[in-house]
């Protein structure tokens, strides 16, 4: 059998062209070039050069053939511009899951199997099996990758089984450490390389100045939101009211302990929900649809007063003051953020951190609250459209009416979370047992089985 495995310079896939050398097959590595220009990269212009001239090495010390392609093309069509469309409506996309599935597993396949390949393999963590169906034909299931740390079975949560058919994972079963030693021990180059950060083969980037290539900078006001608006607000209090009625017993939990992926550290989630099936089954579509939206806090409006100030009582203008919120910066584009972020933010005079909590693309406004448990930061349910939902399992698709149980993740590396899956007319709805986090438009929510099968994904 020939493969062709996507070497990309980095320690991962020269590990996976090793395994597949070792264990017999026909291997040949091919080297993708998906980007040219350098305008907001921090890493300098050379750093495709550098992957490609560290691949080669590794290609030439395992004794496989090597070749280069240029999929650039494809890949500003199919994911950067893609990406560009998405940031400018507000919503925050995941170039990773596309380049899966457009590039990496679409343009890239095509091109290897010009080449001869029966089969393609790249140095992602995650597993993959096999089993008969009913009609005899195969299903491929995809799994979670035996590293904990470094599962990146979310980045495929777009695939097909047709794409799958062909996909070999060769360190899916190999944690992180072992793949170093593994490089070590074989001398090969990569053995030190650092992991590659940032966007899928752009690299790591100034995210404002990246975007600013095709999307205006446009100064407009940071609004800070008080607790008093979310016990004045109509659709706050219609949301906990509806999420109460659905319980099986006890208070609704509305706000989520705070969690961080990048420090690895789970706090306790707090209250844990319980819902109660019939009870929705039998709420109507239009509850769920607004019980998934976002808050809305275009209500908030300020307005200006005179007065005079300082011993020659100069007369100034400010702003009056609002129970519900307080202008407290500006920003240069409310497309450049998303919600949970707090970098890049600038605010001072706070105890605890600030959050974006939401952006308002029409009237070019972000709004931020105080603290890991600002009310605007969790969310309980989202929505699906038809159209966006994907099943990896296309044996598996919900009916609907249907009720299932999963675990659910809606971004990389977060740990899976409690869910309840309904699917409706209008969409498939996720209702989480605890409040997530910074739920996200534009991102992908992946569902998995309690054997960390991923069963399908959609995009938020």
């Amino acid at each position: 059998m020939k493969v062709c495995i996507g070497l990309s310079g980095g320690v991962d896939s020269s590990v996976a062209a090793l395994l597949l050398k070792r264990a017999g097959y026909d291997v040949f590595a091919l080297f993708m070039q998906n980007w040219h220009d350098t305008t907001g990269t921090l890493h300098g212009d050379c750093e495709w050069e550098e992957d490609r001239f560290v691949a080669e090495m590794v290609a030439r010390k395992i004794g496989i053939p090597f070749y280069f392609v240029d999929l650039s093309d494809e890949y500003r069509k199919r994911v950067v511009d893609y990406m560009f469309d998405e940031y400018s409506k507000g919503r925050t996309p995941n170039p990773d899951v596309l380049c899966n599935r457009e590039i990496k597993f679409d343009a890239f396949l095509k091109t290897a199997k010009k080449l001869g390949a029966d089969m393609v393999a790249t140095g992602h963590y995650c597993r993959k099996d096999e089993s008969t169906g009913p009609d005899g034909k195969p299903i491929y299931h995809i799994y979670a990758g035996s590293d904990p740390n470094k599962d990146q079975s979310y980045f495929l949560c777009q695939l097909t089984q047709e794409q799958l058919s062909v996909a070999m994972f060769p360190i899916g079963d190999i944690v992180k450490p072992e793949v170093r030693r593994l490089a070590k021990e074989a001398d090969l180059p990569s053995a030190e390389k650092k992991d590659s950060q940032g966007i899928c083969f752009v690299g790591k980037v100034d995210l404002p100045t990246f975007l600013q290539q095709q999307l205006k900078s446009v100064q407009g006001s940071v609004v800070e939101v008080y607790d008093a608006w979310y016990e004045a607000s109509e659709q706050y209090r219609y949301q906990k009211e509806t999420l109460q009625s659905l319980l099986k017993e006890g208070e609704i939990n509305m706000v989520t302990s705070y969690i961080s992926e990048d420090k690895g550290m789970v706090t306790d989630p707090g209250i844990v929900n319980v819902w109660d099936e019939e009870k929705l089954a039998a709420l109507p579509e239009e509850d769920w649809l607004k019980l998934s939206q976002p808050l809305s806090y275009d209500g908030i409006r300020f307005e200006t007063e005179t007065y005079r100030s300082g011993k020659k009582h100069i007369k100034k203008t400010r702003w009056k003051e609002n129970p519900w919120g307080k202008i407290v910066g500006e920003h240069d584009g409310a497309q450049f953020y998303t919600i949970g972020q707090r970098k890049g933010l600038n605010i001072g005079g706070h105890q605890d951190s600030i959050f974006v909590i939401s952006t308002d693309i029409a009237d070019n406004i972000i709004y931020v609250g105080e603290g890991h448990r600002h009310k605007g930061l969790s969310r309980s349910v989202l929505r699906i459209a038809p159209d966006e939902i994907h099943w990896i399992r296309e044996d598996q698709p919900m009916q609907v009416g249907e009720i299932r149980r999963y675990r659910v993740r809606i971004r990389y590396r977060q740990p899976l979370q409690e869910a309840t899956l309904l699917m409706k007319e209008n969409g498939l709805y996720i209702i989480f047992d605890t409040p997530q986090r910074g739920i996200t438009s534009g991102q992908f929510a992946v569902w998995y089985t309690q054997d960390q099968e991923m069963i399908g994904s959609g995009v938020i």
